[in-house]
């Protein structure tokens, strides 16, 4: 990769919580760097407490870095950046009382859309998602997985060139997750978007990433990036080969002991009586 195709470059990137010295400090990321390219899906996987989600909030501009810096379409990044940076979290975050359209037009209406272009554009990524047929149903006749691709139809109609997940699928059953996995690897194939998608998931990683970086145990720095070099759109059958067993065992290899040390690191932290 070339440094004109990265579209997110992270720089020395550090982030603690508190203060040196408190009880409550906490360094959650350390001295973290890396570049994403332009199109690519990159995973970001390791035990709980790590920073992956920590990093993916200083790429979106919701927190900022106790050091060094994060790039995004080559601008530095201080503050949100709602239209180059769409997010879709683990909770969808759908309205109740409003319908899915309405809910998927509300992004483009807190982004500055015109009113004119929030119609089509709100159609043609609830198509894209396979909801064509529940524009005008409410969230709480969805199920689960409909939820939560009404959220992903929501982030796509921003059309922008970043997407940032944070376990979108992590409350949902298996069988649910492993169709949503195939629908974002063909949605991916059709767009340019670069997506970090964070998850616990080994298979999940295995399945959708282009790369996946693997964490260490707090504080998080980058251990080890696996590449998965097979083309998108993943076809099901993917998961039964023996390159994704392999790839999926070199995964665990590289984050067994982290976790453990996550394990005895959560023990040692809980108060005594």
């Amino acid at each position: 990769m070339t440094a004109g195709d990265a579209a997110i470059r992270i720089r020395d990137v550090s982030h603690e919580f508190g203060e040196p010295g408190d009880a409550q400090f906490v360094l959650a990321l350390s001295h973290t760097s890396l570049d994403i390219e332009r199109g690519e899906l990159l995973c970001l996987i390791g035990p709980s407490g790590c920073g992956k989600s920590t990093l993916l909030n200083m790429i979106g501009g919701l927190l900022t870095p106790t050091t060094g810096n994060v790039e995004v379409h080559g601008k530095p990044v201080r503050a949100p950046l709602p239209r180059d940076i769409a997010f879709v979290f683990q909770e969808n975050a759908l309205f109740p009382w409003c319908t899915i359209i309405e809910n998927v037009k509300l992004g483009m209406v807190f982004q500055g859309v015109p009113k004119s272009e929030q119609e089509p554009r709100a159609r043609k990524a609830l198509e894209a998602v396979g909801l064509k047929d529940f524009m005008g149903h409410y969230p709480a006749q969805l199920s689960g997985g409909m939820r939560q691709r009404a959220a992903l139809a929501r982030a796509l109609s921003l059309e922008t060139g970043t997407l940032l997940m944070d376990e979108p699928f992590g409350a949902l059953d298996e069988q649910t997750r492993m169709i949503l996995g195939e629908d974002l690897s063909v949605l991916l194939s059709r767009s340019e978007k670069t997506i970090v998608f964070v998850t616990h998931s080994l298979g999940e990683a295995v399945f959708l990433a282009d790369r996946v970086a693997v964490f260490s145990a707090r504080p998080g720095r980058i251990k080890e990036i696996i590449e998965i070099d097979e083309p998108h759109p993943r076809s099901p059958s993917f998961v039964t080969t023996e390159k994704f067993s392999r790839l999926r065992n070199t995964l665990y290899g590289l984050l067994h002991d982290e976790i453990r040390k996550a394990v005895e690191q959560s023990a040692t932290a809980v108060p005594q009586p």
